[in-house]
C-alpha cells in the first residue's frame, strides 16, 4: 500500500505553492488565484490576455489605490470625530503617503513573488507599495468590499497606524524648511548630481546650500529621495530654532 501511494503522490507544483503564499500573506483563501497571478506580473513580462488587454498589476493598482483612500478616509471620520475637513486630508496623506506603504509591502514579503524580466534589485522601493495596492485592488475584485476593508484594517491599519505618533510626522522636510528659510529671509538652493559609486543600480546626491555654505548631503535612488534626505538632515541642525520660532509664532 505504501508503495501505490507513493506511485501516485505528486510534488506540489508551482500554482500550489503560489497560491499557499498568497492565502499566508491574505489570512483567508482567495476565490480567484489567476486573478492574484496579475498582482504579482510585471509589465516587463508582456504578457497579454485573449483580448490582447495587458497582463500586470498596474490596473489592479489604480483600483486598490482608491479603495485603500476610501478606507482610511472612512477610519478617520469615525475615528476623529471633532476634526475638520483640513485636518482629516492630512492625515490621510500621512497613512497613505508612498513610503509609508512601502514599508508595509515590504514587511509582507509581495515582492518575493513578483515575475519579472527585470533584476529585483534595479526596482526602487516604490515596487513594494505598487504591489501592496494592486493586492487591496484584487482583493476587492475576489471577495468584495467587506472582507477588503477587513483586509486593510489588519494588514494596514491595526499594526500600522497611530493616530497620536502621525500627527507629530512631518510630510515633507523640504517644504517645511523652505516656509523657515523664507521666513527668516535666509537664500537657501540643493544641488543635484549623479552618486552611483560602484553600484549596479544609479544613485543621485543633493547638497543644500544655505547662506552659500553647504549644510548637508544625502544620496539615494531618486533625486526627489536624495533632496528630501538632505532637508531631513538640515531639518536636525535647525530644529531648536524652527521649533522655537513655531512656538512664538
Amino acid at each position: 500500500m505504501g508503495r501505490i501511494k507513493r506511485f501516485f503522490w505528486k510534488a506540489p507544483s508551482k500554482d500550489t505553492d503560489f497560491g499557499n503564499s498568497v492565502q499566508s500573506i491574505l489570512g483567508f483563501k482567495p476565490k480567484n488565484t489567476q486573478l492574484y497571478e496579475r498582482v504579482f506580473t510585471h509589465r516587463s513580462i508582456d504578457k497579454t490576455d485573449d483580448k490582447g488587454v495587458r497582463i500586470n498589476y498596474e490596473r489592479l493598482e489604480f483600483l486598490g489605490d482608491s479603495v485603500l483612500s476610501t478606507v482610511i478616509s472612512s477610519y478617520l471620520f469615525e475615528n476623529l470625530p471633532t476634526k475638520d475637513e483640513g485636518y482629516l486630508t492630512l492625515m490621510r496623506s500621512k497613512i497613505v503617503r508612498r513610503d509609508f506603504l512601502n514599508e508595509i509591502g515590504k514587511g509582507l514579503g509581495l515582492q518575493k513573488l513578483l515575475r519579472s524580466n527585470v533584476i529585483h534589485q534595479h526596482y526602487g522601493e516604490d515596487i513594494h507599495g505598487n504591489l501592496l495596492e494592486a493586492l487591496i485592488g484584487a482583493v476587492l475584485v475576489d471577495m468584495g468590499y467587506d472582507t477588503c476593508v477587513n483586509f486593510i484594517q489588519t494588514k494596514v491599519i491595526d499594526p500600522h497606524v497611530n493616530l497620536e505618533a502621525l500627527e507629530n510626522k512631518v510630510l515633507s522636510y523640504k517644504a517645511l524648511l523652505m516656509n523657515w528659510f523664507q521666513r527668516n529671509k535666509m537664500t537657501y538652493n540643493y544641488e543635484l548630481f549623479d552618486d552611483t559609486g560602484n553600484e549596479s543600480q544609479k544613485h543621485h546626491g543633493a547638497r543644500l546650500f544655505v547662506n552659500g555654505k553647504v549644510v548637508a548631503k544625502a544620496r539615494e535612488t531618486s533625486k526627489k529621495r536624495a533632496v528630501e534626505k538632505a532637508s531631513q538632515r538640515a531639518y536636525y541642525m535647525y530644529q531648536d530654532q524652527i521649533n522655537g520660532s513655531m512656538l512664538n509664532h
